[in-house]
């Protein structure tokens, strides 16, 4: 699609302009409920109206913790109508997580579904910035909100939508933040990358182009709305496109396919875990029965070409990092040989394959995959707050993903592995240096090392090697019910054994691959948790 001029990139005016050309379609479905374009556009200004007169103003930051629902897209939208920058959060924080992301945001408001307020009055004190809570939906009992925060203002989300629906004056600059997405924290504290309206809508424009998004298109979502996929992959291209969103609340691996032919869904984005799951499933007439087209899937499975064939639709993929933005796309018209690559290289970027000395390799030999981008605003503009981390992965006029992979003779580009200490399980990525933190603080141990290690369905698990203090010993059952509060569930620990020491390198670094490789060998005698019966709180 052609790119509007650069100064009228901006979320405020898709938004409104779309509302205006395409009044009575569809956008969102959602568990029976359907809102057009028109409805849209009213129902975020009005929530736009109420967040400014609570006080948000245009590049304050706000927290979101809620799940997926029909509110959280226009929550969304109505910051971009205001110009306040959106902080979405994964809901499974908790603890010492949860307060980093607040207060390292410097976010001065949070809305936040009801069932989160208990975390979130637990942290409160470690958020010196944080102003006013709006809480939605529940039970409201009068005072009760109130009776929890401590310096902190609390405003019902029936208090925030009550006002007037009329459209915000108010008018973002394309080089405005937009959102603020964190990393896991991988190689250190989580870092939030900055996203800018140009930026993201520059982004949703090539999915667009490379995908074939169109106005017949209904874009069914299941990922939660706090990760860039589901608001960047699916939401705003098809805002853009003048396309049908299909949001669920959560993916279900038994409703997947019933959800599709009920929605009409002509377009999926999955994780590599959902795959497997409908991989394993038996076999149905539903899952003949759609109408899908696409699935976009990063990266694409070993066993691709028999899910095309099995599932009747065509796979598409994409190379991106959340900390730079997007570098290669698969589309449905590339050569189906490439199936299995991450797609050729945009215009608007560069791909180039590194040694450890920063020179090139020849094709077809595997380096760090680093980016560089041609096209102003495309690519992200850095981490908030933290320059000194994105200054250390640019050296040499290239930005280092820390990912390993490789280039073809064709330039497209296939990704190897990860070279950073990172743990990807069902869709998150796991900072393994954080769990090994909250580990430490147990009394009994000296010292951990965590690591990802293969289980059933050859996705990561996380795995801890530890080592005790002299004269204490560790309890597996103990240790995840102290680890429990303050990580999120998808973080624990699955595997855990007791080392007398961890082997080490000459710099004194832990050899985590002597570790895996070890581990491996033997899994099925190491504790697993899920073995034990013990149920963790999402």
């Amino acid at each position: 699609m052609s790119l509007r001029p650069l100064q009228e990139r901006t979320l405020a005016r898709v938004l409104r302009e779309q509302a205006v050309a395409l009044r009575d379609r569809n956008f969102l479905l959602y568990q029976g409920q359907s809102f057009t374009y028109s409805q849209a556009y009213e129902l975020s200004c009005r929530i736009a109206a109420g967040l400014h007169a609570a006080g948000i103003r245009p590049k304050q930051h706000v927290a979101i913790m809620m799940e997926n629902r029909p509110e959280a897209v226009w929550l969304n939208f109505a910051l971009g109508l205001i110009g306040a920058v959106a902080v979405p959060i994964n809901t499974a924080s908790r603890g010492d997580l949860l307060s980093y992301y607040v207060r390292q945001s410097d976010s001065t408001s949070i809305v936040a579904d009801r069932a989160f307020v208990e975390r979130l009055s637990l942290v409160q004190g470690q958020c010196p910035l944080l102003e006013r809570a709006i809480i939605f939906g529940g039970e409201e009992v009068e005072g009760e909100d109130d009776a929890v925060f401590e310096n902190v203002r609390v405003i019902s989300w029936k208090d925030v939508v009550a006002g007037s629906a009329s459209p915000v004056s108010l008018e973002p600059a394309y080089s405005d933040a937009l959102q603020i997405l964190y990393s896991s924290g991988t190689t250190g504290p989580a870092k939030g990358s900055v996203i800018s309206n140009a930026t993201a809508i520059m982004s949703a424009a090539k999915h667009i182009e490379v995908f074939g998004y169109g106005a017949e298109d209904v874009m069914y979502t299941c990922l939660p709305l706090f990760h860039g996929n589901a608001l960047n992959c699916t939401v705003l291209p098809a805002l853009m496109a003048g396309a049908t969103v299909a949001l669920s609340p959560r993916f279900s691996t038994s409703r997947f396919w019933k959800e599709i032919n009920e929605c009409g869904a002509t377009r999926t984005s999955l994780l590599s875990a959902m795959i497997n799951f409908l991989w394993q499933k038996d076999p149905s007439d539903e899952e003949q029965s759609h109408q899908l087209r696409t699935c976009l899937i990063v990266p694409a499975p070993e066993f691709a070409e028999d899910f095309e064939k099995r599932f009747n639709v065509t796979i598409t993929s994409l190379y991106a990092l959340g900390d730079f933005g997007y570098a290669t796309m698969l589309g449905p018209d590339d050569p189906r040989d490439k199936i299995r690559s991450a797609g050729h290289v945009l215009p608007e970027m560069e791909v180039s394959i590194l040694d450890e000395d920063d020179l090139p390799v020849p094709p077809g030999q595997v380096g760090q995959i680093c980016l560089r981008n041609r096209e102003p605003w495309f690519a992200r503009q850095g981490y908030y707050n933290m320059p000194e981390a994105w200054a250390k992965l640019l050296r040499n006029l290239w930005f280092h993903t820390g990912d390993l992979g490789w280039l073809d003779e064709d330039g497209y580009l296939y990704f190897s592995g990860r070279d950073k200490d990172v743990i990807r399980r069902r869709g998150e990525n796991i900072s393994a240096i954080q769990v090994e933190d909250v580990i430490r603080r147990h009394p009994a141990v000296a010292d951990v090392a965590v690591y990802a290690v293969k289980a059933e369905l050859l996705e990561d698990e996380v795995m801890a090697s530890v080592v005790c203090k002299d004269g204490h010993v560790v309890d597996f059952v103990e240790l995840t019910r102290f680890c429990a509060p303050q990580m999120a569930y998808f973080m624990m620990p699955r595997f855990v054994e007791v080392l007398p020491e961890l082997p080490l390198t000459a710099t004194g670094k832990v050899e985590k691959y002597k570790l895996r490789e070890a581990a491996m060998a033997r899994l099925d005698e190491v504790w697993d948790r899920e073995k034990t019966g013990i149920v963790l709180e999402k």
